[in-house]
C-alpha cells in the first residue's frame, strides 16, 4: 500500500462480535464513527451465522462481507486487494474471544482495536505483546476513562509535579447490577460475565482492571504489589463479585483499589483520589468533566473541560475535547478518543513514524499484560489469605 494512500480516504474496520442484543458493539461503532476516521465495512457479528447475518443487514453493509465466523472473515479480507481489504479489526466479543482473533489478526497484517480485559490468561497477554512487537501493528485496548479529557488532564498534572511526590492514592469502580444471581434470569450479560469459560474472572476483570488501569495511567506509577479479600457475596455464582484491594504502587505510594459490583444503588461509579507532598486531585466519573485539585494553604481549584487554562496544562486534554465548555461530552466521546487516536497511529505507521518513538496516547497491548497480571496477583493474594504478592513484569 502506498504510504499516502491511508492518508486520502477514512481506515476499513472489521468487527468481531457485536450483534443482535449485544450493548458493547454499538458502543464501539458509535465511537469509530464518530470523527469520520473509520468507516465500518465488514463483520463476523456473531458465532450463530444467521446472527451475523441479521446484524450485517440492519447496519446495511456488503452481504458479501458479513460472515459466519471471525476466522472466515479474517480469511477472506486478508485474501482481498491492499486497496480494498480491511485496516481495522474490533475485538468486542466475550473474553474467551478475544486471544486468537486477535494474535490472527495481527499475524495477517491487520491492527486491532480491542475491549478489556485482553485476554484470560497473562501467558496469553505476553504471546499478545510478542506478536504486536513481531508484526508492529498498531493494538488498542478500550481502558475507555482513559479517553476523557480530564483525565489526560489529571495525569499531566501529576507529570508535571504539581502534586509533588505521591503519597497515597485509591481507585475504586462499583457498581450494583449484580446484586443478585441475574445470570439465571437468561440475561444475557450477567451470563457470560459471571461464566468462568467465557470470563476468566468476575469483577476483577470487568471492572477491577479499570480501576488499576486509572490509577497507573493517572499517576505513571505501575502497582507493584497487592494484598487482596475477593469475594463471591451472591450464592451460586462462580466468580468473584467484590474486592477490597491495599496496594503499593512504584516509588513508595500505598493506597486502595475497592471494587464491586453487589453495592446495590450504586450504578457505574469509577473514580480516582491521587494524594501527593504538595497538593491532591480527584476525579468521578459522575462528574467526568470535572477535576478538583486541593492544597494544605489555598482554596481548592475546579477544572473545566474545554476552558483555554486546561489547554495551556495539558495539550492532550484540549485535542480530545470536542464540543464547547457546558455541553457535556460523556463516554461515547472517551470511546472515540481512542479509536481515533489509534486511526492517527496507524496513519503515522503507513507514514513511516515508529509507533515506538510516536505518542499516541491510547491504551497498548502492554496496558492489557498488566490487566493480566493485577488480576492473577489478586486472585493469588486472596488464596494465600490476602497475603502481599508481587505483581511479576
Amino acid at each position: 500500500m502506498a504510504k499516502d494512500d491511508l492518508g486520502k480516504r477514512k481506515l476499513r474496520m472489521a468487527m468481531i462480535g457485536g450483534g443482535p442484543g449485544a450493548f458493547i458493539g454499538e458502543v464501539h461503532r458509535k465511537a469509530a464513527r464518530l470523527d469520520g476516521q473509520i468507516e465500518l465495512v465488514a463483520g463476523a457479528f456473531s458465532s450463530d451465522p444467521a446472527k451475523s447475518k441479521q446484524q450485517g443487514g440492519e447496519l446495511f453493509l456488503d452481504p458479501s462481507r458479513v460472515y459466519g465466523s471471525w476466522k472466515d472473515m479474517l480469511a477472506a479480507e486478508a485474501a482481498r486487494p491492499e486497496n480494498d481489504r480491511v485496516d481495522i479489526v474490533s475485538i468486542v466479543t466475550p473474553n474467551h474471544v478475544h486471544y486468537q482473533p486477535a494474535k490472527t489478526a495481527l499475524e495477517l497484517g491487520f491492527n486491532v482495536v480491542m475491549d478489556k480485559p485482553m485476554t484470560l490468561t497473562s501467558a496469553e497477554a505476553r504471546e499478545l505483546c510478542a506478536t504486536v512487537r513481531k508484526t508492529g501493528r498498531i493494538f488498542a485496548l478500550t481502558h475507555t476513562y482513559t479517553g476523557y479529557p480530564i483525565v489526560k488532564l489529571a495525569r499531566d498534572l501529576v507529570k508535571s509535579g504539581k502534586l509533588g511526590k505521591i503519597r497515597k492514592i485509591v481507585a475504586e469502580y462499583i457498581q450494583g447490577w449484580l446484586y443478585r444471581a441475574f445470570e439465571n434470569d437468561n440475561n444475557k450479560q450477567a451470563e457470560w460475565r459471571t461464566d468462568p469459560a467465557r470470563a476468566g474472572a468476575g469483577a476483577l476483570g470487568d471492572i477491577g482492571t479499570h480501576a488499576a488501569n486509572l490509577s497507573e495511567t493517572v499517576t505513571g506509577l505501575k502497582i507493584v504489589e497487592v494484598a487482596a479479600d475477593v469475594s463471591t457475596f451472591v450464592e451460586g455464582r462462580r466468580l468473584d463479585d467484590d474486592a477490597n484491594i491495599l496496594a503499593r504502587w512504584e516509588g513508595g505510594a500505598k493506597g486502595v483499589i475497592n471494587v464491586s459490583q453487589v453495592a446495590v444503588g450504586e450504578e457505574n461509579e469509577i473514580a480516582v483520589y491521587v494524594y501527593g507532598d504538595k497538593a491532591s486531585l480527584e476525579w468521578q466519573n459522575r462528574r467526568c468533566e470535572r477535576l478538583v485539585v486541593r492544597y494544605p494553604d489555598r482554596p481548592e481549584e475546579i477544572w473545566g473541560r474545554g476552558w483555554s487554562y486546561v489547554a495551556a496544562e495539558s495539550p492532550a486534554a484540549a485535542a480530545g475535547t470536542r464540543t464547547p465548555t457546558n455541553h457535556p461530552e460523556g463516554m461515547i466521546e472517551a470511546f472515540a478518543n481512542i479509536y481515533t487516536n489509534a486511526a492517527k497511529a496507524i496513519r503515522g505507521l503507513a507514514a513511516g513514524v515508529d509507533p515506538a518513538r510516536a505518542d499516541f496516547d491510547f491504551p497498548t497491548v502492554e496496558d492489557g499484560l498488566r490487566g493480566m497480571l493485577f488480576i492473577e496477583a489478586a486472585k493469588k493474594s486472596a488464596a494465600a489469605g490476602s497475603a502481599w504478592t508481587r505483581i511479576e513484569g
